[in-house]
């Protein structure tokens, strides 16, 4: 766990922020008669309207930020993620794309000259954005595309009406809030949050019906005191979000496992933790409202949801199988000629922060989910992990 002292010190700014978002939990602890469940803290904390760690305007991703994601890591990977995308859109006949929590643009932007350099390019691409910081952000970028920017919209919530093609959620799904739990022997308890002075604390109480049900549920035989997360939300989202898909496919990428490795013993204490300035805090309690919360993703439950509303799991792969099934060598061997020495070392080493398994390789996973879409889709041809669901 890092110290609090060997992290940057805040602002007076970011200071009074910080306690302005705690204040704000501190009322929902008490309104909630002194206890709160973690993921309605987590969900305050992070999206709060005005306060939270996504809503407040502050710089969260790329190098000024807290964290760095794919497509800003190499242009290659929104290259690639192209070639799967289009692949989806010729099999459902053409369509939209639409984008789920497009961060400050970056795979958005990739994605639409990838498309156009492989004439692939969707009727609209739809982004699906609940922070007005952060769409403001998105606008600013899209709009240097010439040629390109008139085919983007932004949403509320997923399209109401019934549409076609593919849809993508990169990074969506870890920061959705999630429940902590122990499990003991004589029933399931719930881990929620409590104010303590200032600060705050862990208290546990017996788990409701609804958390006792998904433990169960999960069907491990976990250690008496195991302590992990489950996340309530993940069901509905699916739902939601493709509610209204006709013929094709989300893909979802993230960090996670499938279930019998995500709550293995040997990972008892679960996942969570915060990310400040590219480093990660074991304190969730710490810098509220500056730091992002997460938690690795089951993605079984995924699968779960996903077959319980009509889909089905067409694929399902590490992120370097994902990539090398679409060519990034290729891409990154086309990307090089006539290169300078110094862009050719960072697209070489972006490629590798990408497909290394102690970099993004192996902790992040791709899952295709379809409706309608016949075949194997190219992303999942090197290997399919769909049998370890």
């Amino acid at each position: 766990m890092l110290m609090p002292d060997s992290l940057p010190p805040l602002s007076p700014a970011e200071a009074a922020h910080s306690e302005l978002v705690a204040a704000h939990l501190r009322s929902l602890i008490a309104a909630g008669g002194g206890w709160l469940p973690f993921s309605r803290f987590m969900d305050a904390a992070l999206y709060a309207p005005g306060l939270g760690y996504y809503m407040a305007g502050q710089a969260r991703f790329g190098t000024g930020g807290d964290f760095v994601t794919a497509p800003e890591i190499s242009p290659l990977f929104a290259r690639c993620l192209a070639t799967q995308v289009a692949e989806i859109l010729e099999r459902a006949g053409g369509g939209d794309l639409v984008e789920y929590g497009a961060g400050n643009g970056a795979l958005a932007a990739g994605l639409l000259g990838a498309l156009a350099r492989i004439d692939a390019l969707p009727r609209r691409y739809r982004i699906v954005e609940i922070s007005a910081p952060l769409r403001a952000q998105q606008q600013a970028r899209i709009a240097q595309l010439p040629g390109l920017a008139d085919r983007v919209e932004w949403l509320d919530g997923p399209p109401a009406k019934t549409w076609q093609g593919a849809a993508l959620a990169n990074e969506v799904l870890d920061a959705m809030p999630v429940d902590r739990f122990r499990a003991a022997h004589n029933g399931c308890e719930a881990i929620g949050v409590v104010a303590a002075g200032q600060g705050f604390d862990w208290q546990s109480r017996p788990a409701d019906a609804a958390l006792a049900n998904a433990v169960t549920g999960l069907n491990m035989a976990l250690p008496d005191g195991y302590v992990s997360e489950w996340r309530p939300m993940l069901p509905a989202w699916i739902d939601t979000a493709t509610a209204t898909l006709g013929m094709g496919a989300l893909l979802l990428i993230d960090y996670g496992l499938p279930r019998s490795q995500n709550y293995h013993a040997s990972r008892d204490g679960g996942s969570l933790c915060a990310f400040y300035r590219h480093r990660r805090v074991d304190d969730v309690f710490a810098r509220v409202g500056l730091q992002d919360l997460t938690a690795w993703v089951d993605f079984t439950a995924v699968a779960e949801a996903a077959t319980a509303t009509g889909l089905a799991v067409a694929g399902f792969a590490t992120q370097a199988h994902f990539l090398a099934s679409l060519g990034i060598d290729r891409e990154l061997a086309a990307a090089l000629e006539g290169t300078h020495m110094r862009e050719a070392l960072a697209l070489s080493q972006g490629a590798a922060m990408l497909l290394l398994p102690g970099e993004m390789g192996e902790r992040f996973k791709v899952m295709a989910l379809t409706r309608d879409i016949e075949g194997t889709l190219t992303g999942f041809s090197f290997r399919d992990l769909s049998a370890s669901l």
